[in-house]
């Protein structure tokens, strides 16, 4: 709302940009301080659980938005259909998947690791999957932002995991903070990037029934990534709370990830853009998780069983 009423302009752009990165900069040096190091190298032994979990985020979830990217192309502006490919690249977001596990019964730990791998991975797979599945044109993302992407995403979380020891107290005792930290950050990429999108007329060139058919396309992906995720925690013969944490974990979409990392690999005026499908999936994604999460709870039973 506030990039409707006052974008940043041309003249605050460059300005805007820096200081985006460098917030982009401290969130990942706090998730590095975070994300335990047991936690991790837990999550990589449990391979019937993490093996499937990627391959389903980064294959499954990819392919999907590469189809409806390419559906969308006779309804949407270029930029907004690629960012479907952009959106289905994408890792799944810890904090949604955590909090509509633990609301459902499931395996609450097994959640938080699946869901911080996938982010870590991220990082590194999310630009090579957007490129190998056709990521060009105008949304392209050249190999030369990989240097970029070193230095703002993945050096902090290095620092942050070298210096966690000194840190946890720190981190403790600062939680509420720090979480302030992670909406700040969204808040501020999101204003940049959609501040470009404003000015470059995003509400003249996605007009109503665009909106309409990308309302359609975000169900559709919703109903691909819920109803696909649980059926292959079912077909993986996972137990009932494992099944539910790889639902949500495969299910959900991360802006935290998303927003910031589409404002380093995309110019500000197709970053707006590129973001739409994400900010909308997201929106739509915890509403749809909500009832889910009851329902699943209703049926679970103290020792997780159907």
């Amino acid at each position: 709302m506030l990039a409707i009423l006052l974008p940043v302009g041309e003249a605050g752009r460059p300005a805007a940009n820096a200081l985006a990165n460098a917030a982009v900069f401290v969130l990942f040096l706090l998730n590095g301080m975070r994300i335990a190091r047991s936690e991790i190298a837990a999550g990589l032994r449990n391979l019937r659980f993490l093996a499937p979990l990627v391959l389903w985020v980064f294959g499954a979830m990819a392919l999907a938005g590469l189809g409806l990217s390419m559906l969308g192309q006779g309804f949407l502006p270029p930029l907004v259909a690629v960012g479907f490919l952009y959106l289905g690249a994408l890792p799944s977001t810890v904090q949604s998947a955590t909090s509509y596990t633990s609301l459902a019964h499931g395996n609450v730990a097994l959640s938080v690791i699946g869901a911080a791998i996938l982010n870590i991975l991220g990082v590194f797979l999310t630009v090579p999957v957007f490129l190998t599945l056709g990521g060009t044109g105008e949304g392209a993302v050249g190999f030369e932002t990989a240097q970029r992407i070193a230095f703002i995403l993945i050096l902090p979380f290095a620092i942050g995991q070298l210096v966690q020891d000194r840190t946890t107290a720190f981190i403790a005792a600062h939680k509420p903070k720090i979480a302030w930290v992670d909406r700040f950050v969204i808040a501020l990429a999101i204003y940049v990037a959609f501040s470009a999108a404003v000015e470059e007329g995003i509400f003249v060139r996605v007009d109503l029934p665009a909106w309409a058919a990308l309302s359609v396309l975000i169900a559709a992906f919703l109903l691909f990534g819920n109803l696909g995720a649980w059926l292959c925690g079912g077909a993986l013969g996972l137990p009932h709370r494992d099944r539910i944490a790889f639902l949500f974990a495969g299910a959900q979409k991360s802006a935290a990830v998303g927003v910031p990392l589409a404002t380093i690999l995309f110019a500000p005026e197709a970053a707006g853009f590129i973001v739409v499908p994400l900010l909308l999936y997201h929106l739509f994604q915890l509403v749809v998780a909500a009832p889910i999460a009851s329902r699943l709870a209703l049926r679970s039973h103290p020792d997780g069983g159907d």
